[in-house]
Parts: C-alpha cells; structure tokens; sequence
C-alpha cells in the first residue's frame, strides 16, 4: 500500500510537494483553508478583472520548470511564459532607470545617469556569477542537522556569504552612487531587512534577476498554482478546498495525522505543513507542546515586512511599463520606518504592476488592472489600520500621481479591493501580516531557521517561506524539492534530482 501523505495549505510549496510526491505513487491528500488553491500565490477576481494576489515577479525560471520535469510534465504544457524586457523601471526622486538584461544598454544608461559607474556592472556581474555559483548550492541542500554546515559545499561557500559586510557595503565596491547601489539592493527589504544591515550574501536577488531574467505568466503567476494543482490531480492525489485543518493528530510528538475543522480525523504516515510558519505552529498544536517554537518564543523571532496592497480596475489603459518601483524621497528613513520604528510613513515607496501592458488577459479591451504594493510594518507595530487605512490610501495615490504617468487614477478607478496587515494576518492567517514570513538574518538562515524535516514533532515536514532556504517563489519550490527528496530517502526512493546551476547560455 501507498504511504499516505497529508499537506496542510494549497499555496506554492505544498503545492509542489503533492504533485512531486503524487508523481511518485504516493497517496497525497491536500486541505486547503481557503475555498482557493495557491495560497498568497492565488488570484483575485473582481469582474472582469484579474489580479494576481501576491507574488508577480517570476525569476530562476529553470526552478519551476526542473520541479514540473520531475513530476513527468512539461511547465510550458500548462502556461505561457513571456520574458520581461525591460525588467522594470526604478523612478527616484529626479531620475529614471529601466532596468535590463541588455548589457550594453545598462552601461550605456548607467554612464549617462551616473558617470563613471558604467564598468561596475560589467565586475558586479562577473563577481557575483561566482558568489551564485557557491551558494546556490546551499538553497538546495537540507539543512536539519548542525553536522550539515560543515558539508564541504556548504563549507565552499561560507566566504561568499560575506558576513562581515552589509549588501550597501558589497554593492559599494561596485557602484560610488548611493542611488545605483540601491538600484542593485531593494530587494532586501522584502526579505524584512534594510539593504544597511541586510548580509552581503544577498547580492544575488538582483544578480539572479539580470543573469536570469524576469517573466510573466499570462494570466499571472497564480496559473503556476492552479498548473500544479492539475498535476497533482492528473497522478491521483485530492486537493479539497475550504476544507481546513484544525490540529494536528498528536501522540506524543509523534503527527499521526490530521483533526479537520469540520470534527473528522484522518490518517496519515507524513504530514506537510505549507501553513503559514508562525500562524501554523501557534494554531494547529496546543500551548506546551513546542519548546523551540513556542507562542512566547515565536513572538520574539524577526520577521519580513508586511505590505499594504490595492488592486485596481481601470476603465483606461497606460502605456507604461510592466513594473515600476517609486523610491522614497529618503529611502533610509522609509526603511528604518518599515523595519525598526514601526511607523506608518508618509513618503513611502510603492510597487506598481500594470501587468495589461503584457498581458491583454487581465481586464477587458482598453482597460487595465493596477496592482499596488506598499511595504509597511508588521503588526509588532501596532498601527490601527482600521482607522489608518484610507488615509494610507490617499498618500499611495498621491504619490503615483505626482512622480508617474499614471495620472488620475481616482476618477477611472471601476473596481477596488484593499488588502492591509490586518487583513493579511486575520483573513489570510499570516502571522503578524508578516508577508514575507520569517525574517533573513542570518541567525535565521539554513540550520537556523525552521528545518524541512521539522525538528519538534516525528513524521512532520514543513515546506514554504518559514523554512529553509526561505521565502520568494524560487526557495519556497526549492523547499519542496528538498522535503520532498527528505521523505523519499526516508523510504529508500529515487530522490529528486536537482542539477547544478545553469549556465547563462542555457537560460
């Protein structure tokens, strides 16, 4: 008889775990919570519009596409994959830049807007391709044990990671301007840390983006989400939806399966959790149980930003590009804001995605979809978004309408929702409205973070941005494949083969 495996959540990484395991012959049951698949990587529909709720920026594409070839199907059988070139335009407070993957126009753009930085680029990428080349092997690798740090390649790698430096500090030795450095290092604040304190090791985010690129999936990347969920089914595993789990099924800190809300008890020999980290571990056990991960205990771990989100409907189309990210005035204090203060600020910076400029897909002819992100505190910060909400609001706008083409937004708005880190933490069951999960010090990273073979309770495995290697679509599918491999080594199974990372010219 097949092993009987149990996921709890249908987002990305439990998503990928059922459908690898599926494609294995095992009995793979998911329950989802939500009367939705994909998690934070789902859609919203509001009429004729089409949001992707979450992530919208798809890189290391050859991750997902090596997930799919393991479960014995092909990723471009169920999406359309389009490339994103430019990758996006970054608007500071008197310039432009359009972020590309054409070399010589980055030089080019980069002397005219700030001269003498142009052979930067060309030595940031050629350094960091073999900073990639060590620690991409670290984000495929179980980290359970603390004998797993000294495994050579994990060993190979360590001085890449640049402990001692700051990301502002290794970009430094690249570009003079603090403006272009931080063209090279946003991306940090995503993972809950300020580019200031962020570790060195971290200049790949922008790295793996210019050597590999940025795409779209027409229709937006929850089609990733619901391809899996085929898969899935295609090799006989059950997604069931607004189905949740109530507690895990406890003998001792043995999991022998699953209580769902609905009073039925089921049985299982594994049991994934893909539930948010923190939402998961102060839910779906009682208070005692968990020592490492216990409520008090949780609650003074870091944690990500959150983020406060618009999805607009438009009855007009713009012609501009497919992704902008407007800098704050000062971007430092708007950090420290974000990430220390805990202050709701007034000249935040904001992610814009009109993605109709790709894809005709998403809201009816001559019309657009808007999709609007603010990172902001997590809810350690306390800010009252009841009462916060429209006014936060009305600075997002205003702040579009002044330094973007997208000009008055208000009066062609014909559909709007509003997600803040209220509604993240209480309708989506994220702890603290934390989006991005657990923060990536690096006291949080690889043995120290959440293991995938989860270190408190026997036959329970974690998969998602709470565990090891960490957060972002590319790790999250990295999770799975790592648990995955985990639980078919356990069993004495051909494992998931993860090749070494591509060269540029296979991408």
């Amino acid at each position: 008889m097949s092993k009987r495996m149990i996921v709890i959540g249908a987002g990305p990484g439990g998503l990928a775990s059922a459908m690898l395991l599926a494609s294995k012959g095992y009995d793979v049951t998911v329950y989802e919570k939500q009367s939705y698949i994909g998690g934070r990587n789902s859609e919203i529909s509001l009429g004729d519009y089409k949001f992707d709720m979450g992530p919208t920026f798809l890189n290391m594409l050859y991750v997902i596409e090596e997930v799919f070839q393991a479960a014995k199907r092909n990723l471009h059988d169920y999406v359309k994959v389009v490339e994103l070139d430019p990758m996006y335009e970054l608007i500071f407070e008197d310039k432009k830049f359009v972020m590309t993957r054409d070399k010589e126009k980055m030089i080019e753009q980069i002397e005219i807007l700030y001269p003498g930085n142009g052979d930067g680029y060309e030595r940031f990428m050629e350094d960091t391709s073999k900073k990639m080349d060590a620690i991409a092997p670290l984000l495929q690798t179980k980290m359970n044990r603390f004998i797993d740090l000294f495994q050579p390649k994990v060993l190979k790698a360590i001085p890449e990671l640049e402990i001692s430096k700051s990301l502002v500090q290794v970009l430094s030795k690249y570009f003079k301007e603090e403006e272009l450095q931080l063209a090279f290092t946003f991306q940090a604040k995503y993972l809950g840390m300020s580019p200031w304190e962020c570790p060195g090791a971290f200049s790949i985010l922008s790295y793996m983006e210019h050597a590999y690129g940025v795409y779209h999936v027409e229709g937006g990347l929850n089609r990733l989400s619901q391809a899996m969920g085929k898969v899935v089914e295609e090799h006989g595993g059950k997604i069931h939806t607004s189905t949740g789990v109530k507690k895990l099924w406890l003998e001792g800190r043995k999991v022998k399966g699953v209580y769902l809300e609905n009073g039925e008890r089921v049985e299982a020999d594994e049991v994934i959790i893909n539930g948010d980290f923190g939402h998961a571990m102060t839910n779906l056990v009682d208070k005692g149980v968990l020592k490492k991960y216990s409520p008090a205990k949780l609650e003074k771990k870091k944690y990500s930003c959150s983020t406060f989100m618009l999805y607009l409907g438009l009855n007009k189309r713009f012609d501009l590009p497919h992704h902008t990210i407007v800098f704050s005035n000062d971007y430092r204090k708007n950090v420290e804001e974000i990430s220390k203060t805990k202050l709701l600020s007034e000249d935040p910076s904001i992610y814009i995605q009109n993605a109709v400029v790709t894809d005709s897909t998403l809201a009816p002819e001559g019309k657009s979809t808007l999709y609007i992100l603010a990172p902001v505190p997590n809810n350690f910060s306390g800010v009252d978004w009841e009462n916060d909400h429209q006014k936060f609001r009305e600075v997002i706008l205003k702040i579009i309408e002044e330094k973007t083409g997208f000009k008055n937004i208000e009066e062609h708005i014909e559909v709007e929702k509003m997600i803040t880190p209220q509604n993240w933490e209480e309708d989506i069951f994220v702890y603290k409205g934390a989006t991005f999960n657990l923060g990536h010090q690096l006291s949080q990273m690889m043995i120290f973070r959440p293991h995938n073979q989860f270190e408190e309770l026997d036959n329970c495995w974690l998969v998602g941005g709470g565990t090891h290697p960490g957060s972002g679509l590319p790790t999250i599918f990295e999770s799975a494949r790592i648990t995955v491999n985990g639980i078919l080594e356990q069993n004495n199974h051909d494992t998931v083969p993860i090749r070494p990372l591509p060269r540029l010219q296979e991408v």
